[in-house]
């Protein structure tokens, strides 16, 4: 395990994708992250606390009040109001488009990472987490649970994640908002390669049902700035399509509607008290963590 001043390195998106395990990539990322603050985030997220019974074959041994053990000699575990302080529902795009990249790091990869992050953060806060992988449909869902094992579930599927078809986000959005029937945080991480209206209808569907939504929208540089300096063919990762040209000649106009696309997304995802965060793939992964922590603190 590396030192404490060297895992703050992790959060560099190509640092962390050197690492193959996931778990380890998600721990290294959060306690990267920690380290730079100046106060743990999992400080004011416990849930409350509401007696002791006596330790019983089944109980989780991290329930075990030692304080009071130390005093009475006799294992007695916390008991709960709740069983977690929310649920957390992780919505994450495995479209074809996800597998683009100009570096080392590709959308799929980097965004597989901040999930991963995120779950490992959510959890040691004692959130109950669940996971859908979609491409043109639901592939996997699995629902919120809060004990540690489940951890280890949500990383070894978002550590073997594969690029799957086509982009269908409106349908996905619709199906999740009516099976999730607990109020609670989603957050949907996508480079939102469909129709912007379709996707808007979605995240509203979410916010009509009380939920609260973050939305990661996840870019390779190169998407935005179309540093391309020769004749270039370009192909459709999703539809096939191609087209060469020479980039001079359309950069501008490309620019100009990737500027308003995003701009449209923050707009109207303010309208509707939805989180917007636009995302480089070069980016350090603890913006994407500090916009998490922010919004959770809201929540209480």
């Amino acid at each position: 395990m590396p030192p404490l001043e060297d895992k703050r390195k992790y959060l560099q998106p190509e640092m962390a994708a050197m690492l193959s395990n996931m778990a380890l990539r998600a721990r290294l990322v959060v306690e990267g992250y920690i380290i730079g603050q100046h106060k743990s985030p999992y400080h004011g997220f416990s849930v409350e606390f509401a007696e002791h019974r006596a330790y019983g074959p089944g109980d989780e041994i991290r329930h075990i009040d030692w304080k009071l053990y130390g005093k009475t000699d006799r294992y007695y575990v916390k008991r709960y109001e709740e069983e977690t302080n929310l649920r957390a529902h992780l919505i994450l795009d495995t479209s074809r488009s996800m597998m683009y990249s100009s570096g080392q790091v590709t959308k799929l990869d980097y965004a597989s990472t901040l999930m991963a992050a995120l779950a490992y953060l959510m959890m040691n806060q004692q959130d109950g987490v669940g996971l859908v992988l979609f491409d043109e449909k639901i592939n996997q869902f699995i629902p919120p649970r809060s004990n540690p094992s489940h951890l280890n579930t949500l990383l070894s599927h978002l550590g073997t994640v594969k690029a799957g078809q086509d982009t269908q986000i409106e349908p996905v959005l619709h199906e999740m908002a009516e099976r999730i029937k607990k109020r609670g945080l989603v957050i949907l991480i996508s480079d939102l390669f469909d129709q912007p209206e379709n996707i808007l209808k979605g995240l509203k569907h979410f916010r009509h049902n009380k939920q609260e939504v973050i939305v990661f929208h996840i870019l390779d540089r190169q998407e935005m700035e179309f540093d391309f300096n020769s004749r270039t063919r370009f192909k459709d990762m999703e539809s096939g399509e191609e087209i060469t040209t020479e980039p001079w000649h359309i950069r501008k106009a490309y620019a100009d509607t990737i500027k308003k696309l995003q701009n449209n997304y923050r707009k109207k995802c303010r309208e509707h008290l939805v989180d917007y965060v636009p995302l480089f793939t070069d980016q350090s992964l603890d913006n994407a963590l500090s916009e998490y922590i922010r919004k959770r603190k809201k929540l209480g």
